[in-house]
């Protein structure tokens, strides 16, 4: 997993410096991942972080095998102390390698994308780099884990308009590689960015 670590630890890294003015009602701002707050989404990072294996299979087991549960309590927990304190563990999670089991393109896309869930809604504007997003597309392409990706672009032709990059056959769905990143993974804000006959059905999906 190595190869993933410099762009996840930089991102990381930029996200916290971005945050690190937040007003009270800006953290509390509901983000792109229905029903979490940005303060929510970067707990949510934060406990990505610093999973392991052993731990990710405990703390399932003891929310019922339901990731919605397990995710919740470790919002709650990294919410308790407030804004700062929740930033503060972020930063201190900043250089972690550990991760839950999975895909290691999946832990970049975890960066990735939930940076993105918090920084639109607060009208923070970053330059992900081009190689990173186009790493996570790849991935997201081919997979349903857990956000079903594979299956919505199913019979569509992605194609970003920054990158040497396409996938698929069919209507044509077109715009900047991260819009795509985006809305393949349900973040239907993104779509106002897409063009082509395809868009529609995307939409719906």
């Amino acid at each position: 997993m190595a190869d993933i670590w410099p762009l996840v630890h930089a991102e990381r890294a930029a996200l916290a410096a971005d945050l690190a003015d937040l007003s009270a009602a800006e953290w509390a701002t509901p983000s792109l991942d229905a029903g979490w707050s940005v303060q929510d989404v970067l707990a949510h990072m934060t406990a990505t972080a610093l999973m392991t294996p052993p731990k990710f299979f405990g703390k399932m087991l003891a929310s019922g095998f339901s990731f919605t549960k397990f995710a919740q309590k470790e919002i709650d927990k990294g919410t308790a102390g407030g804004p700062a304190q929740t930033l503060a563990e972020f930063r201190a999670a900043e250089t972690s390698t550990k991760a839950p089991p999975g895909p290691k393109d999946s832990w970049l896309g975890e960066t990735v994308i939930h940076a993105e869930d918090i920084r639109r809604p607060l009208g923070i504007r970053h330059d992900y780099p081009v190689g990173a997003v186009v790493q996570t597309l790849d991935f997201y392409k081919g997979s349903n884990l857990i956000v079903g990706t594979k299956t919505r672009v199913a019979g569509l032709t992605l194609k970003a308009v920054d990158a040497d990059w396409s996938h698929g056959t069919g209507p044509l769905v077109e715009g900047p590689a991260l819009s795509l990143l985006l809305a393949a993974t349900g973040r239907k804000v993104a779509l106002d960015d897409l063009t082509g006959d395809g868009v529609a059905t995307l939409r719906t999906r």
